[in-house]
């Protein structure tokens, strides 16, 4: 089996954070950087597999030079093999980044042989457009099943299960597919210091990536307007319970 999973390096934002002046980017100079939840069990589903079946499984971002720590990070966990689409440049709408993961599919296909398998997180932690798999699987004319809970590989090709409301789908296609992985498919693993050093000496393959022109300009990030939440006292000890019997009253929890 031959798979590739593709990552998005972004800021591990947690709860709050600040926007330069300019309004154009987060703010990342006191800020970690990570991948999605969903990108994270795209490379676990991505090692189980190899280490069931044999094979390699390959992890790919497109970013800058420090994307390469992202890429180790998977290589640390067990990923073959890392590819780096290496940019300085800010802003890759979905159109421009799906284009650039094509071509360096067919690139790597041509030298290497055709991918069994293309991975991607349901979508990216900072701008969530859950484009990328769709748009490549359509460029490269491959099925795509999206947003996988269970994963299995057979003879003939994969099973997918995704949730629905009050059930399951079940898909099943040939190979080479597309799919996307949702958080909660399994556990992701944690990289071992032998797996960190390993990687440490592993090569990241770099690609210069064309890219076509921006059709969506973004304008300006805005904080969404602040709920103020406000705390009332009700009293303290017993002098609060007749307060609390209103309360629930209101709510209709008591008559």
């Amino acid at each position: 089996m031959n798979i590739l999973v593709c990552i998005k390096r972004v800021p591990d934002v947690g709860s709050k954070f600040r926007l330069t002046e300019d309004g154009q980017a987060i703010d990342t100079t006191n800020l970690g950087f990570t991948i999605s939840p969903h990108e994270e069990c795209a490379v676990e589903e991505a090692i189980s597999i190899i280490e069931k079946t044999g094979g390699n499984a390959t992890v790919l971002t497109l970013g800058p030079a420090d994307a390469e720590e992202q890429l180790k990070d998977s290589l640390a966990r067990g990923m073959t093999d890392a590819i780096l689409l290496k940019s300085d440049q800010p802003e890759w709408d979905p159109r421009q980044t799906a284009q650039a993961i094509i071509e360096a599919v067919k690139s790597e296909e041509a030298k290497n042989g055709i991918f069994d398998l293309l991975m991607f997180g349901s979508e990216s932690a900072d701008s969530g457009n859950a484009q990328i798999g769709i748009r490549v699987a359509h460029g490269l004319d491959r099925p795509i099943i999206c947003g996988l809970k269970n994963l299995t590989v057979t003879d003939s090709g994969i099973i997918g299960k995704r949730d629905i409301p009050n059930g399951m789908e079940i898909y099943e296609t040939t190979l080479p597919a597309v799919v996307t992985i949702k958080e909660g498919i399994n556990l992701p693993r944690y990289p071992s210091l032998r797996g960190r050093i390993k990687a440490k000496k592993k090569e990241v393959v770099h690609f210069a990536p064309n890219q076509i022109p921006l059709q969506m300009e973004m304008i300006q990030l805005k904080h969404p307007d602040e709920q103020k939440k406000e705390v009332e006292m009700l009293g303290e000890g017993a002098s609060a319970a007749p307060e609390v019997v209103n309360i629930f009253k209101q709510l209709k929890l008591l008559k």
